[in-house]
């Protein structure tokens, strides 16, 4: 998959992207999780691209825009959480076989782009044929963007409809009562981020088709885990804040640097035999892991995901991990000193633990 990472500044400077990019049919959106609304728009992309046999686009924004909004605000936690960073939705939407992703930079430039600027970059600078979009897609610092502008613009669009659930969980049905709406039951990036505050990994993984997962790099933390004699990894995070928190069990691989899965990485990282639990997929390691501020400890209150291996001894420093949530125990808990704090992290563990040994080995 190619990647162009779209700048204005370097449009507005005579440097177009038209001679690196075959002519292709394109669809605009966050696809924050890339979740099982987003992937019928890519399936729909790719049936348009083979019809018409252009190549898929796909374009993204970073910062999103909402996180600019925020910023412009100096509020940026005021944003959404983030489902997925950068580097994973690159990764997903390449395993999805799209031919190139545009990351447009979204600042004060592209913003102000009028409806037709907007489509006039689409064409003279990405070679963009025709479009895939959403009924309710709008674009351009007027809104005045929408499909049927672009088709009075001279770009065909295929409008993919609202892509709705249609099995709802008993705590989801018991909010919706009230109310029938299109909304309620619509697959979205805001409903997966409300499920997984909640810790219903479950509804959050079918929607998303996949387990949802964080990747990032181990990098160096305060130690306090190994004060309390519980080490852990302090893994980037890579956004203002996750979508979840709390305390959950968890399966870890290592990647290498084209985000595939490292065969017995944590084997052959492991120091005086201790090897670690296995995980539920092939070369997964079983963790516990606590995402959020840790409200008991005398630190700045800055989100952390922190995972400790039981049974394991090695050095992880500078590895990538995706950390898969797959049980959520409880939310994140005050206690009142170190020790209770200790006390509680023991039984925590003690219970994931007894949660493993309670399910299948991975297939």
């Amino acid at each position: 998959m190619k990647t162009i990472f779209l700048d204005l500044a370097t449009i507005h400077a005579g440097n177009s992207h038209s001679s690196l990019n075959a002519d292709s049919v394109l669809t605009i959106g966050n696809f924050d999780g890339v979740h099982l609304g987003h992937q019928a728009m890519l399936q729909q992309l790719k049936q348009s691209a083979s019809e018409q046999q252009l190549q898929t686009m796909v374009m993204i924004f970073e910062p999103q825009p909402r996180e600019y909004f925020a910023q412009l605000k100096s509020d940026p936690s005021s944003a959404p959480a983030r489902l997925t960073a950068q580097y994973e939705k690159l990764t997903l939407l390449a395993k999805f076989g799209i031919d190139t992703v545009v990351v447009a930079k979204f600042d004060e430039a592209f913003r102000s782009l009028s409806a037709s600027e907007f489509a006039d970059m689409l064409v003279q600078h990405l070679n963009v044929r025709s479009l895939v979009l959403g009924d309710d897609f709008k674009f351009g610092h007027d809104r005045t963007g929408d499909s049927e502008f672009l088709r009075n613009y001279g770009l065909p669009v295929t409008n993919l409809h609202t892509i709705t659930d249609t099995y709802l969980t008993d705590s989801h049905m018991a909010r919706t009562q009230e109310s029938s709406s299109l909304e309620d039951q619509r697959i979205s990036s805001t409903r997966i981020r409300e499920l997984l505050a909640e810790g219903d990994l479950k509804t959050a993984s079918r929607l998303l088709n996949r387990d949802y997962a964080i990747t990032g790099k181990v990098v160096g933390g305060d130690k306090i885990g190994r004060t309390l004699d519980f080490p852990t990894a302090n893994i980037e995070l890579n956004r203002v804040r996750p979508a979840l928190h709390g305390v959950y069990g968890v399966d870890v691989v290592v990647l290498d640097a084209t985000g595939e899965v490292v065969a017995d990485a944590f084997s052959s990282l492991a120091k005086e035999g201790r090897t670690g639990i296995a995980g539920l997929r092939p070369h997964s390691l079983f963790g516990t892991a606590n995402i959020g501020i840790r409200p008991s400890v005398d630190k700045p209150q800055e989100w952390r995901l922190e995972v400790f291996f039981p049974e394991f001894s090695g050095n992880l420093y500078d590895k990538t991990l995706q950390v898969r949530f797959l049980h959520h125990l409880h939310d994140e808990l005050k206690y009142e000193s170190l020790e209770a704090l200790k006390a509680g992290i023991k039984q925590d563990v003690v219970d994931l633990i007894e949660w493993r040994h309670n399910q299948h080995k991975a297939p």
